[in-house]
Parts: structure tokens; sequence; C-alpha cells
């Protein structure tokens, strides 16, 4: 088992930078990839970017790429999105999640085996 806590959220405005940070514990010698997901009010529930926990190979959805950044600290199993130039439309819940499956894909925006309970992030025009 592992379990995830994020921390990080809250408001900003438009323009502004967040970093957001997830906490492993657990079997953590398990995990393969990590990831970021949001969801925003009355939308599904989408793969933001994710991070090949040993290699670091990276993956952004094409909103965010160019503005966030994702990475991880293997020695602290903890995962981070650094989240810059921040829009309205990133407001959502964020939630950090990972997988133990050794064939997972980066991009793949399901098939997350672990889940945190997310962190609001509100972005303000």
């Amino acid at each position: 088992q592992v379990q995830l806590v994020e921390s990080g959220g809250g408001s900003v405005q438009a323009g502004g930078s967040l970093r957001l940070v997830c906490a492993a514990s657990g079997r953590t010698v398990s995990i393969r990839i990590m990831g970021w997901f949001r969801q925003a009010p009355g939308k599904e529930r989408e793969l933001v970017s994710s991070i090949r926990w040993s290699g670091g190979n990276t993956y952004y959805a094409r909103s965010v790429k160019g503005r966030f950044t994702i990475s991880r600290d293997i020695a602290n199993k903890t995962a981070y999105l650094q989240m810059n130039n921040m829009k309205p439309e990133d407001t959502a819940v964020y939630y950090c999640a990972a997988t133990t499956k050794i064939a997972a894909e980066l991009s793949a925006d399901d098939g997350m085996d672990y889940w945190g309970k997310g962190t609001l992030v509100t972005v303000s025009s």
C-alpha cells in the first residue's frame, strides 16, 4: 500500500505561482509513476503531468506545458508540481496519484492505483 498526501494548494491571482507537494509513504519502493490530476467543477478529471519515479521522464498536458514543472525527490519520497504563470482555467482540485504497474504509461489518464485526497487551487483573474 502507498499513502499520498497533497499540500500547497491555495488562492493566487492570474500570473502567479504555486507549488504543490505530494508526500508518499508506505511501499514507496514499488512506485513506478506519480502523476498530478485535476478536476474542475462540472468537468472530468484530467491528467496534468506525470513523472517516472526512477528515470525521471515526464509528461505534460498541452494546456500546462511550459508553465508547470513536475519533479520528484526519491530520498524524501516526495513529488512536486511547480505551477507558474497560472490562469483562471487552472482552478481545480488537484490530486496526486501513483501506480506500481511496471508497464504503466506516462500519458495514461487511467490506471493509477493510489490517490491522495486532493488540494484546492483557485486562480482569480
